[in-house]
């Protein structure tokens, strides 16, 4: 397959586009596609990223979840395969941190080619490898899998990666996270095609994606469309200041209240996630639970529910959840205050996708006033603190008053109400 020329490097300020798909000189079939999927306008990050991968640049895009970004590597990827009577092995290959994201992303390939001859498999673990195998010996040009998986394929020498032109990493900083880093520069380096396309998107580009960047990319462009969207007027924010014996109650009472359409709760651990859903199956119908101790048969099914609307409440950890894209979620409830400032993030991009309203509430307890201030310094927008009758904190939050927290709060008065702010 003959790739375009690599053009230099360029640091681009991401800013709304009022582009259309049309704009953007896709095939009649992906335009077909998007059309029969319901995709009407490109967003901010479709038509940032869209145009330079459509050139063969690498790309390095900085962006929330919920932003259309698997969109935004999916179509140009399908607009540059080759016939597959011209490359029959891999072309493209996904990289994932989640099992669940491995699928929806796979998901989101077959609808986008539903008028292209092209195939996509899903390797990960939990699943039988042996029919995994079966699925790349039968054609597939492209792959998405969880880096341990598929540097299992390729130590088994049953990925054949030699006619392979773009790699993707999607939610890079996860993956480095949770420990993936030397599978991904493995992977890597087994990508031995010399005008290689590498596409990175982040939530957020920590020194170390930065490291990955600079040693696997070439002259990437790079676009930063993370400005708006950690604090988007699409999700309300929200805190309780509780005593850690009443968030059960605070819970029980703030869902009664709200009636979410449906709701993921966050815990730290995956035993205070198992005994957290327990508690609520006796008090509300249609609760599941997710964590990184079930089988995947079983995970498969929690997700299946979800996502047909069949549960409203969703209890799961952070590794579990980052992997959930479901567009009707309109509550995100952090029972545990997260205690990395970037979890946070990621857990309040699972509502408020594609420009839908959405609301996050987060517990706080006494001893968590300094992850509150790490959350609000991130996010760089104060949580307004909200109240229930009865709950409130016998003692204060105690929060850090730091010289970087009188800045953000400084640079933060003055601001205006949210242009729909809830009544509470």
């Amino acid at each position: 397959m003959n790739k375009p020329e690599k053009k230099s490097s360029s640091n681009k300020s991401a800013t709304e586009s009022e582009s259309t798909f049309k704009d953007l000189d896709l095939t009649d079939e992906m335009m077909k596609a998007l059309e029969r999927a319901g995709y009407e306008i490109p967003s901010p990050v479709q038509a940032g990223v869209i145009p330079p991968a459509l050139e063969g640049l690498d790309v390095m895009g900085q962006a929330q979840t919920g932003t259309g970004k698997t969109a935004a590597f999916t179509i140009p990827i399908l607009e540059q395969l080759a016939p597959r009577d011209e490359i029959a092995t891999v072309q493209a290959l996904v990289l994932v941190p989640t099992r669940e994201l491995a699928v929806q992303v796979r998901n989101e390939f077959e609808k986008l080619a539903y008028f292209m001859d092209f195939k996509t498999a899903a390797i990960y673990g939990g699943h039988s490898i042996k029919k995994q195998i079966e699925e790349i010996k039968r054609g597939v040009q492209v792959v998405v899998g969880t880096p341990g998986r598929v540097l299992d394929h390729i130590r088994r020498k049953t990925l054949d990666l030699r006619e392979t032109w773009c790699v993707t990493l999607d939610e890079a900083d996860r993956m480095l996270d949770i420990g993936f880093r030397p599978d991904i520069e493995k992977i890597l380096s087994s990508v031995s095609r010399k005008d290689r396309q590498t596409l990175l998107l982040s939530a957020t580009v920590p020194p170390a994606i930065e490291r990955l960047a600079k040693r696997y990319m070439h002259e990437p462009t790079i676009l930063d469309f993370s400005k708006d969207a950690v604090s988007g007027d699409s999700i309300e924010q929200f805190y309780f200041s509780v005593d850690k014996v009443k968030k059960f109650e605070l819970l029980e009472r703030l869902i009664n209240r709200e009636k979410p359409a449906q709701a993921i709760i966050f815990c730290r651990t995956k035993r205070g996630t198992d005994k957290l859903a327990k508690r609520l199956k006796d008090l509300f119908d249609h609760v599941g639970c997710i964590h990184g101790d079930m089988n995947q048969p079983a995970r498969d099914r929690v997700m299946k529910k979800f996502r047909d609307e069949r549960l409203k409440i969703l209890v799961a950890t952070d590794v579990v959840g980052r992997g959930i894209d479901v567009t009707s979620i309109s509550h995100i409830i952090n029972f545990d205050t997260p205690e990395d400032c970037d979890d946070y993030v990621h857990r309040i991009g699972r509502t408020g996708r594609m420009g839908k309203e959405g609301v996050a509430y987060t517990f706080v307890s006494e001893d968590d006033g300094e992850l509150l201030t790490r959350i609000e310094i991130r996010i760089n927008q104060l949580l307004e603190q909200v109240y229930m009758e009865g709950m409130e904190l016998k003692r204060e939050v105690k929060q850090e008053v730091k010289p970087e927290r009188l800045a953000a709060v400084a640079a933060m008065r003055g601001r205006g109400p949210k242009k729909h702010r809830r009544r509470l």
